[in-house]
This record gives C-alpha cells, structure tokens and sequence, in this order.
C-alpha cells in the first residue's frame, strides 16, 4: 500500500509546521493535487526543468522542495518558453510540487539545526528570534504492553523536549477500567463486562504547534478504539523559536580553518570570507539563504563569525565595521535538506507500513562556479 499525498505533507508538517513560516512566505501546493496515492518522492532543494526531468525519469509522484517554484505571479503560461515548459511537464505527468521553506528553516531539527550540526556547533540558540510556542501537557493512559510504542510515537512527533533533551517524561503504573457497550470492539476484556487493565500513566509535555502531530501519532500507536487522554494549559516559559542559529565550536580555530571546514562539509569549491584570516573564532552564527538581514543580530548576539549565503558588498563592510567574521557558502549550502528530509520521510512511511519510496534528487542546482 503506498501513502497518500496529503499523509505524506502531513509528516513534513510534522517537522516543519505551516505556522512556523515567515508572513508572506510562499510555501505549501504550488502544483497538481495531493488527493492521490504517491508511489515515490523526490526531495529537492530547487524545481528547477533538470529536476522536473528527474523526476519524470524516476517515475515520481511529488515533489518536496525548500524553494518555491512559483515565487513571482505568473503573467503567463506558455509553454514555448522554459517556465511555461516546466510547469507542462510537471501536469503532463501528473507530479505535484509541495514547498517547505521558511517554516522549515525555523522548526527545531529543520534546516539551521541541520547547517550548525554539520559543522560540530554546540550548545545551540536561536539566533533571531520569530516567536514563542504555547507549552501544554499530555496526560495518556496505555497498556502496559504497548507502553513503549506509543511513548517513543509521542517523542519522534514532537512530546517531550526540554531544552536540549528530548524523551522526557514521567511514567507510574496504575488499574484503568472501563466497561465496554454494545457495538463495541474492545483491545482488552468483552462487551458487558467491567474490566480491570493493567495501564501506564504517561505524562510529557508538547508545544502547541506540534499537539495536532503528537495526539495522530499517539493513537496511530495505541491499541485502544478509545484512548483516555488530556491536555492541559501550563502557565510556563514557552521554547523561543526562530531563524537562525547560534553555537560554540568544539575548539577555538583560525577563520582560515573554519572556512576549510565549512568547504568539507558541504562539498563546496570555495567561499567568499570577511575577515582576518588568522583571527581566532569559537562561536558562530549560522543562517541558511540569504542572510544579510541577519549580519547585525549576529554581531548584537556577540559571534565571532557569520556563516550564510548571498552577502552583498556593502553589508560585507557593515559586518566589518561591527567586528563580525562572514563565510559566505553560497545559498546552496542549503542542499543538505535533501538527504536529511529525505530521510525522516522514508523512516516515518516504513513506520506506518507505506511502500513509498522517498529519495533525494541528485540534480546540482548551484548555478555559481569558482574558476
């Protein structure tokens, strides 16, 4: 059995949901229909034609993209031309294209999590801060068999993060009953007779941006027909959530180095850099895209260096004037989306028992080279 496109979106939104994007963004359906069963995925970072022939090639449904492939009205749509020739492909074969952009670059585990990983960044911050998350708890009642199922489901969607730690709970054993009624299927005990079952209290607590996530996997995995349940307001400091991120190297080293690391890492052929090469840098700001909106913030939030893309020349000497380091890697440093979404999306279709096949395009995008 292969996923429906709108359960496929709906795991993406899981990670990235549509509430955590900047106002304006353009994310979501861009093309085609989510009202169908998708046999393969292709995660990209841009829907360029090279990518639609990709795809076309290996026979995928939809698209997941980081960049929107309708960005700017469309005045026209002919297909003599190669925009109107992309969009007729994408019809002709029937490949809808989905856009996560902004709002996966906020979600924690989403893109900036991704870029600040890559380079062994720790003790991560938001750098620029967008909004705070409403804390709730979660109060479910299990068997005590399916104890374990459903308290990992609850974690991998989104349950239990305080600060840097993940999993967090309190579980305590306990006598749930209950009396099944005519027209009843019960997991445990018949119709008509007061059962007495052996259940777990689990107790965690969740964002409110990921309760819809968490309660769909909570009884994805509990065996109930009815699951008992709760959801309570807390009166607590909420997760900061946001663009951008903010951490320390494991060890100090020269911008020269980090420049190195950072072309390692990301497979490039050269970055521009601001700043004396030999400086010493140890905590680092790092902001997928376009980031020089964000060289003051860095610079206020007291980095040593700036790691983006898609610097321009006078903010270059802004960030000079403040004190600040930058490693441009080029907007395309973003590509690591690819694989890593492509991942979690494969993993959470196996888990649901989905033959949907999800893969990570292969198509360079980049259009700069260093000659």
């Amino acid at each position: 059995m292969f996923a429906n496109g709108q359960t496929v979106i709906q795991y993406v939104e899981q990670l990235a949901p549509k509430s955590l994007a900047m106002e304006g963004d353009k994310i979501g359906l861009h093309v085609g229909t989510l009202q169908k069963s998708v046999k393969k995925v292709l995660v990209a970072l841009d829907v360029l034609e090279e990518v639609v022939d990709e795809a076309i090639a290996l026979g995928v449904d939809l698209i997941v993209a980081h960049h929107a492939v309708i960005y700017r009205p469309l005045k026209t749509l002919r297909t003599d031309l190669a925009a109107g020739r992309l969009y007729e492909k994408l019809l002709k074969h029937d490949i809808a294209v989905y856009t996560a952009h902004t709002n996966l670059d906020v979600a924690r585990g989403g893109m900036n999590d991704w870029l600040a990983e890559a380079i062994g960044l720790t003790e991560l911050e938001v750098l620029a801060e967008t909004s705070r998350d409403v804390l709730k708890k979660l109060v479910v009642f299990v068997p005590v068999s399916h104890q374990e199922p459903v308290f990992q489901a609850i974690s991998e969607a989104g349950a239990g993060w305080i600060g840097q730690y993940s999993h967090c709970s309190f579980q305590v054993e306990g006598t749930g009953t209950f009396l099944p009624l005519s027209g009843t299927n019960p997991f445990i005990g018949e119709q008509g007779r007061l059962e007495r079952a052996a259940e777990v209290r689990i107790e965690t607590i969740l964002p409110a941006s990921r309760q819809s996530a968490v309660v769909q996997a909570m009884k994805a995995a509990h065996p109930y027909e009815e699951v008992a349940y709760d959801i309570y307001p807390l009166d607590l400091p909420a997760e900061a959530l946001g663009i951008g991120r903010l951490g320390k190297l494991p060890q100090p080293m020269t911008l020269r180095e980090l420049a190195g690391l950072v072309k390692e890492r990301f497979g490039l052929q050269g970055v521009r850099v601001v700043g004396k090469l030999d400086a010493v840098v140890q905590k680092v700001a790092v902001v997928g895209g376009d980031g020089n909106s964000f060289v003051g913030k860095a610079a206020f939030r007291g980095a040593d260096v700036l790691l983006t893309g898609d610097i321009y020349y006078h903010t270059a000497h802004d960030a000079q004037a403040d004190g600040l380091h930058l490693i441009d890697a080029g907007h395309n440093i973003e590509k690591i989306m690819k694989q890593k979404l492509a991942d979690i999306l494969q993993e959470r279709c196996r888990a649901a028992g989905y033959e949907t096949e999800v893969v990570a395009s292969r198509v360079h995008t980049d259009p700069f080279q260093f000659v």
